[in-house]
């Protein structure tokens, strides 16, 4: 499993949905990236999509990576241009026409129902392939329950026996609650790595509630 010990770096500093989410972890790829889409979802409204990534100077959130303590990381969004957030973990977002996506990819796109699917083609060699697996059902971290949840599955063929597979779920108002990496190969799945919200503060205020 050392290929996929690299693999999961590359991904760490590839991934954008807030810094990568956090260490960022996504899938392979470089290079601009062109989206291959079924012309129905052409003029999907970004509405919806909007209210599961809150985008806004201030905005902060940690994980707990793989369940330890001592394992934290923040992304705060720092700064805005021209309509892109920047956060402190390298992350650049922001919405367009379509739906949520960083310099490389779309993260989640309408319409949010379950089978919705989209491709990224990121580089020749490297695509990536995306499917809301769950909407509307209640997702539960460290941070506690969260209703609404919408979870994006995204896969990436690394070679022609293993595949990584990344889970985002993404709980309204609050932006990404749970992402986790595994490696699928031989038939099994071989854990890369887990992160929880913990903890989140917003520009607004919103918080996740005492006790």
């Amino acid at each position: 499993m050392a290929q996929a010990a690299r693999t999961d770096i590359e991904m760490k500093r590839s991934f954008g949905v807030g810094g990568a989410v956090v260490l960022g972890a996504l899938m392979l790829g470089t290079g601009c990236s062109k989206n291959v889409e079924a012309a129905a979802d052409s003029g999907a409204s970004t509405g919806d999509v909007a209210e599961y990534y809150p985008l806004a100077v201030g905005n902060r959130w940690t994980y707990r990576l793989n369940g330890r303590e001592d394992k934290e990381v923040t992304v705060e969004i720092l700064k805005e241009e021209a309509g892109v957030f920047h956060d402190n973990q390298g992350g650049q977002l922001f919405l367009d026409g379509y739906g949520l996506r960083d310099p490389k990819r779309y993260l989640l796109r309408g319409p949010l129902k379950e089978g919705h699917a989209w491709t990224n083609v990121v580089s020749v060699s490297s695509t990536e392939r995306y499917r809301i697996v769950q909407a509307g059902e209640s997702c539960q971290t460290l941070a506690g329950t969260f209703p609404r949840c919408v979870q994006v599955e995204a896969r990436n063929r690394m070679d022609a026996k293993a595949t990584m597979v990344n889970t985002m779920t993404f709980a309204p108002g609050v932006g990404v609650v749970r992402i986790e990496t595994v490696v699928e190969a031989n038939g099994q799945l071989v854990p890369q790595t887990l992160l929880e919200l913990t903890a989140w503060q917003l520009r607004d205020g919103a918080a996740p509630p005492s006790g």
